[in-house]
Parts: C-alpha cells; sequence; structure tokens
C-alpha cells in the first residue's frame, strides 16, 4: 500500500511537472512573441525617424521656395506700381496732346479765315504793283544775300535733320528695351521733341526768309506740319499707353498664377505639417508601448 501510494504520488508529480513544463513552455513561446513585436516596433520607429528626417529636408527645401517665392511676389507688386505710375503719366500726357491738338485746330481755322480777308487785302494791293516795280530791283540784291542765308539754313536743316535720324533710331532701340529703361526713354523723347521743335523753328525761319509776302500761309502750313506732328505723337502715346496695359495684364495674370501656385504650396505645407504631426503622434505611441 506504501509503494502503491508513493507510485500514486509519482504520477500526480509527473503530471504536474508535465503542466509547469507546458507552462514554461507557452511562457517562452509568448516571451519570445513578445521579443518579436518589441523589434518589429523598433524597426518602424527607425523607418519612421528616417521619414521623419526625410520629411524635416523636404519641409526646408519647400520653406526655402515659399520665401524665394514671397521675394519674387514683392518684386513684381513694386513694377505692378511702378507700371501703374507709368501708366497714370502716360495718360495725362494723352490728355495734355489732345488739348494741344484742339488748341492747333483752332488756330488753324482762325489764321485761315485771316487769310481770306488777307486775299481780299492782296486784292486791293495789286493795283499798287506799278509803283512796287521799281522797287524789284532792290528786292533782287535782297534775294541774293537770303538765298545764301538759306543755303546756310539748308545746311543747319540737314545737319539737325541726321541728328533726328540718329535720335529716332536710339529711340527704336530704347523702346526694345527692358521697362527699368523707362526713364532713358524719357530723356530721348525730351530731347526729340526739343530737336522736333528745333526742326520745325528753323523750318519756319526759312518759310518767313523765302516767302515774306505769303507769310500767313506759311505759318498756317507750319501750324498744319506742327498738327500732324502733334497727332503722330499722339499716336505714339496711344501706343505705347496701350503696351503698357498690355503688360500690365501680362503681370497681373502672372501674379495670379504664383497667388495660385503659393495657395497649392500651402495646402502641400499644411498636409505635410498634418502628416509630420500624425507621425510624431504614432512616434509617442509607439514610445509609450514600447516602454
Amino acid at each position: 500500500s506504501i509503494i502503491r501510494r508513493q507510485r500514486q504520488e509519482l504520477k500526480l508529480l509527473i503530471a504536474e511537472l508535465k503542466d509547469r513544463d507546458r507552462e514554461l513552455n507557452d511562457m517562452v513561446a509568448v516571451h519570445e512573441r513578445h521579443i518579436q513585436a518589441w523589434e518589429d516596433d523598433r524597426q518602424k520607429i527607425l523607418t519612421l525617424a528616417e521619414r521623419c528626417s526625410l520629411l524635416n529636408s523636404e519641409l526646408n527645401e519647400r520653406n526655402a521656395i515659399i520665401k524665394s517665392l514671397t521675394k519674387k511676389l514683392k518684386f513684381l507688386e513694386s513694377q505692378h506700381n511702378d507700371s501703374k505710375i507709368t501708366l497714370e503719366s502716360t495718360q495725362q500726357k494723352f490728355k495734355e496732346l489732345t488739348q494741344k491738338v484742339t488748341d492747333s485746330s483752332v488756330h488753324c481755322q482762325a489764321l485761315e479765315e485771316k487769310n481770306q480777308s488777307l486775299h481780299c487785302s492782296v486784292l486791293e494791293l495789286s493795283a499798287r504793283t506799278g509803283q512796287l516795280q521799281a522797287r524789284e530791283q532792290e528786292l533782287l540784291t535782297m534775294l541774293q544775300l537770303k538765298d545764301k542765308a538759306l543755303i546756310e539754313t539748308t545746311d543747319q536743316i540737314s545737319e539737325v535733320t541726321s541728328k533726328f535720324k540718329t535720335l529716332e533710331s536710339a529711340l527704336r532701340a530704347a523702346k526694345l528695351e527692358e521697362f527699368s529703361r523707362n526713364r532713358e526713354q524719357q530723356d530721348l523723347k525730351l530731347t526729340l521733341n526739343d530737336v522736333v521743335f528745333q526742326v520745325n523753328k528753323m523750318k519756319d525761319v526759312l518759310s518767313e526768309k523765302m516767302k515774306e509776302s505769303s507769310k500767313h500761309q506759311e505759318e498756317i502750313s507750319h501750324l498744319k506740319r506742327e498738327n500732324g506732328c502733334l497727332r503722330s505723337e499722339l499716336i505714339l502715346a496711344v501706343e505705347e499707353a496701350q503696351r503698357k496695359d498690355q503688360l500690365y495684364q501680362f503681370a497681373k495674370s502672372k501674379q495670379v498664377r504664383i497667388e495660385k501656385e503659393l495657395s497649392s504650396l500651402r495646402q502641400v505645407c499644411v498636409k505635410q505639417q498634418r502628416d509630420l504631426h500624425f507621425l510624431h503622434v504614432n512616434l509617442d505611441s509607439s514610445q509609450d508601448c514600447r516602454q
């Protein structure tokens, strides 16, 4: 009975040892699973850290791009303000030129009326031509002297016209340049206006020396030429204003495109910040799980 009881106890001990062995095996398996999970979490944390560094570098690049775009936007805004100021100045010049054209047309009408009255006086003076024939010889000598002066003035006019052509070529070259040289164009226009004024003045002097008897007719033709010059300058000013308006529209469309790009970049940055925040939260949670 003792041996039987001891055998029974041995069987119970063996069964208990098997149960303990089974429990130990289960604990070892659970421990291995914990170690594997910890290793997986460690790999995920490393990948997340690498991704965070890449995202940080990309974020720095995007910030640099945004800074450059903001600088570009400020530069475009300054250009936009400059173009607006030049447009206002050209509009003011356009108004002044239209006023000059209207004044010259009124002056031309008045001179034509005066020419009619002078024509009547010429008919009256034709009766006195017999008295003036005695002075014809004196006038011929004076005309010869005036012809010499006329040759000198024609030489001066040719020099002035050559200068005028060179200034016109310089003006065409200046019109093809960038908007930063608007001041140079204005200076060239001022010098061109001075030269045109000198040429018209020389033409007036020439016409007065050639035809003293038809002084008022020459004045009318001079005013008509000046009216044509003013109209051509008016057309040039209108074309320049249209070109500046087109350039203003181009700059405005470019500014709209840049604003769209900036808004898209801001949206991308907001999305990246959200992703980065989400990754930080995941990293914190993974650290908590690891602890």
